[in-house]
């Protein structure tokens, strides 16, 4: 089963913030600057945390996963917008 995910993040140094992206982009679609959507089974979140921790410093930089739910219910229709509509991408992700 995969699980809707906002994966957010704010990193001090420009150098590690291309670098989350870059690691973020192979997992979800990105939604704004640093937030990304992401639809990922239970190993595929693991795989992400884990290498997002050994990107970051953990006493500067900060990611957040909040979990939408299930991909196939709520979590992949619970987006609302305001100013911009939010249009789904259609392209799904590459996970590398």
């Amino acid at each position: 089963m995969r699980n809707a995910f906002v994966v957010c993040y704010d990193i001090a140094c420009d150098k590690r913030r291309t670098q989350v992206s870059e690691i973020c982009k192979g997992y979800g679609d990105r939604v704004q600057y640093s937030v990304f959507r992401c639809h990922l089974s239970n190993v595929e979140r693991l795989e992400l945390e884990e290498r997002l921790r050994a990107e970051i410093h953990w006493f500067e930089d900060q990611v957040l996963f909040v979990d939408l739910g299930p991909s196939d219910g709520r979590g992949g229709k619970c987006i609302e917008a305001i100013g911009l509509p939010y249009k789904e991408p259609e392209d799904g992700a590459v996970i590398l």
